[in-house]
């Protein structure tokens, strides 16, 4: 079928862009649910079963598997539900700091960034739904470690309030975006074109923008040059 010709080619192009993002984060959420579960479910068989024989580090070491596990199936729960249009939110009063330095924690090891530092300026409770938006915050804090500069990671989380509004700031010394990519770093499946660019489906901060309306707010790049990026979200306080 040819696109409606009363559509402005922009429109028709963003559309198919949102199908494609919408039906890219349904099949992959869905073919995680099974996996997921039974890693979940063995996780718990083996904590019953072995519990009384397990010394302290490996009963911790068992229990955070299933936690992670049934952590990553709310997520991708919440990444169906986005995906079928119509998001099940379920906004609740969220500690940002705790939110933020329990995501650093989990990327830090899976990055190993030993030398990364975080700083979190006096953090608010926001209330927001927090697996979509621990999802963007994630996104965003993964991109500071994965594109570091010369200098250890360091990132800087603030927040503010500006009315009916959270202004949530997320700031690093990553090596920057040049200008000529500004407008595009949140076109769904593009990506940076640099030397040993890191593989990924390119639908990041496109992912993290689309989670943020469905939130009621938005996100953009208030900084950028040799010395890091800034990035600003805004969230509805209510």
């Amino acid at each position: 079928m040819s696109p409606n010709p009363t559509r402005p080619l922009e429109t028709t192009i963003a559309g198919d862009n949102e199908e494609r993002i919408k039906r890219f984060l349904a099949t992959a959420s869905h073919d995680l649910q099974s996996p997921l579960r039974h890693i979940a479910m063995y996780a718990e068989l083996l904590l019953d079963d072995l519990e009384e024989t397990l010394d302290s580090e490996q009963l911790q070491s068992l229990k955070m598997i299933m936690e992670k596990a049934q952590v990553a199936q709310r997520l991708t729960k919440a990444l169906m539900n986005f995906a079928g249009g119509a998001p099940q939110l379920s906004p609740e009063v969220v500690d940002l700091k705790a939110l933020a330095e329990r995501i650093w924690s989990e990327l830090v090891d899976e990055t190993g960034s030993r030398d990364a530092t975080l700083v979190c300026q006096d953090l608010p409770p926001i209330r927001t739904d927090p697996p979509l938006f621990g999802m963007v915050l994630r996104q965003l804090i993964s991109n500071a470690l994965t594109y570091r500069g010369s200098s250890p990671p360091h990132v800087v989380i603030a927040a503010a309030q500006e009315g009916a509004i959270w202004l949530i700031r997320i700031s690093d010394n990553g090596t920057g975006i040049d200008p000529a990519h500004r407008e595009r770093i949140f076109e769904p499946f593009w990506k940076l074109p640099r030397a040993g660019a890191v593989p990924g489906a390119g639908l990041g901060l496109t992912t993290a923008q689309e989670l943020l309306k469905a939130l009621g707010g938005d996100i953009r790049l208030e900084h950028s040059d040799e010395s890091g990026s800034r990035f600003a979200i805004r969230l509805p306080v209510a």
